[in-house]
């Protein structure tokens, strides 16, 4: 390559990607309101745990989600040693995500570290062998020589840095472009698919509380089609086709899952819209909401909120005094 011109990931926009860029932005701003407000700790969690699940049955992990949430817990599970160390690695990297930098290469060599630490002897470092990818019908992809990984890989993160396609577009791009080069003697799965998410959350922090790898899971054989198609065409169009859908699909899911729709009405969520990062007495609630009628608000709007603990009084150990104003229950 000359040294004097950036390097370029090959790649097109289409207009099935287009499309989803502009789908996927609209469903992130709905989703930056309700987020907030209606993503419980509980369901944190559990979106959490899908993630980690999720990921690693894509990696023929078998523990399955009932042993890790108990391990997760601090809890003794059986199992063998080696599942037993990837749930531990993939918990320790995905609650420490903020740490990382996912611009910087050596936070990526410092993330494999983490996930990879109690399986490889050689964790946290670019292989020194080389190697070929399998599939169902055999080799289905000779990874660069060794003795490139490191110049590949600091072209990649120069790219990264410098480019300006859209965040959904080139974390989509970084995640293929680090499975062909395949990086790393195992674990690379894992990190194309914690890296997409770390540049997804600089872009909008919401998408560290997604589950997209659980959907992921859901296309797992679309997945590895995506992935080889893109190398047979020689760019990632294919690949980010997918994962944009994946990525729609995941906050859809999300917005209108059956643990948030039974938790808060329509009406408690317009009330949760309405009251913004302020303290508002009942009357300016209800006049932001177009109500009149004191007893439908308490019963439909106000109550509903409190007992579900969405909304905090300024004087809980005055509740029915007329100086009483609300906010939002921050989580």
């Amino acid at each position: 390559m000359d040294s004097n011109k950036q390097y370029t990931p090959p790649f097109t926009i289409s207009p099935r990607i287009l499309n989803l860029v502009s789908d996927i932005s609209a469903l992130v701003a709905k989703y930056e309101v309700l987020e907030p407000k209606i993503i419980t700790p509980a369901l944190r969690k559990e979106y959490k745990i899908r993630t980690i699940v999720g990921t690693l049955e894509i990696e023929g992990n078998t523990l399955g989600k009932e042993r890790v949430t108990a391990i997760l817990d601090g809890k003794r599970v059986l199992g063998s040693v080696k599942e037993i160390a990837e749930v531990k690695g993939a918990i320790k990297v995905y609650e420490n995500l903020n740490q990382f930098n996912p611009f910087e290469m050596n936070d990526v060599l410092m993330a494999h570290g983490i996930l990879m630490g109690e399986i490889l002897t050689d964790a946290g470092k670019f292989r020194s062998k080389n190697v070929g990818v399998g599939g169902s019908g055999g080799l289905v992809h000779i990874a660069p020589p060794a003795r490139k990984v490191q110049s590949l890989m600091q072209d990649l993160f120069d790219w990264l840095n410098k480019t300006d396609a859209h965040p959904l577009i080139k974390s989509c791009i970084f995640h293929y472009e680090l499975e062909f080069i395949h990086p790393f003697t195992d674990g690379n799965g894992r990190i194309g698919r914690l890296w997409q998410t770390l540049i997804l959350h600089a872009y909008k922090p919401v998408f560290s509380s997604l589950p997209v790898e659980s959907v992921i899971k859901e296309y797992q054989q679309q997945y590895y089609d995506a992935l080889e198609r893109s190398g047979s065409v020689g760019e990632s169009t294919p690949f980010i086709e997918l994962m944009l859908e994946i990525l729609f699909k995941s906050i859809d899911d999300s917005i209108h899952t059956d643990q948030v729709t039974d938790q808060v009405t329509d009406q408690v969520k317009r009330l949760l819209m309405v009251m913004g990062d302020q303290w508002l007495s009942r009357s300016e609630m209800m006049e932001k909401l177009g109500l009149s009628h004191q007893p439908t608000f308490r019963e439909n709007y106000l109550n509903p909120a409190l007992k579900k603990g969405l909304i905090k009084m300024h004087n809980p150990n005055s509740p029915r005094s007329p100086k009483q104003k609300y906010h939002i229950q921050k989580t």
